[in-house]
């Protein structure tokens, strides 16, 4: 008589769930050390970029870059008074939702136009300095509706205010739009400031 054998146990299908489960966590888990490794590498090149813009290489970036590499770049510019190149920068840093970064583009672009004017200004050269300071108020302006409590843009936006004074627009009836407009006897800068009042 042949022994009739025994009904396997219930616990085969439960060791074959089980190890599937191991493989799935497994692969998973690869895959999130996979993608932390590319991001640490990506943080690493991001370094890289940032170190060379500091140590003096012009090292491009795009506009579509992460906003740090955005600001080294901008600064690069603007410390070689390149203005007009740091500007399209420092406005998608002004769009982006990281105030700290954007009030820091601001202020920095904001504090180069005043340093320009101020240089037009020692050289007796008032018209170039005119829209440069006009630009830092509203540079330093800017700066300071991200952030109230910027003190270094509200002393700095002081300093501008006294370079150039604001006068409210007046209007003009429309008898005063026929007549020719005068020639302008006056400018709107009062002086160069000297020191603290």
């Amino acid at each position: 008589m042949r022994p009739r054998p025994h009904p396997r146990p219930t616990i085969w299908p439960l060791r074959r769930l089980a190890d599937a489960a191991l493989v799935t966590l497994g692969i998973a888990a690869l895959g999130v050390l996979i993608a932390l490794g590319a991001r640490i590498g990506w943080h690493a090149m991001e370094n890289r970029t940032i170190a060379a813009l500091a140590e003096g290489r012009d090292v491009p970036v795009a506009q579509t870059a992460a906003p740090r590499l955005l600001l080294a770049r901008a600064h690069f510019l603007m410390v070689r008074d390149r203005l007009d190149e740091a500007q399209p920068l420092v406005d998608r840093l002004a769009r982006v939702d990281e105030t700290e970064l954007a009030v820091a583009a601001l202020y920095d672009l904001a504090n180069a136009r005043l340093a320009r004017a101020i240089g037009h200004l020692e050289q007796t050269q008032i018209d170039p300095a005119i829209p440069l300071v006009r630009l830092a108020k509203a540079g330093y302006r800017a700066a300071l509706v991200r952030d109230p409590a910027f003190w270094d843009a509200k002393y700095n936006l002081d300093i501008a205010m006294r370079l150039i004074r604001d006068f409210p627009l007046i209007e003009q009836e429309e008898q005063d739009d026929a007549q020719e407009t005068p020639k302008r006897l006056w400018t709107d800068l009062p002086g160069l400031p000297r020191g603290l009042p």
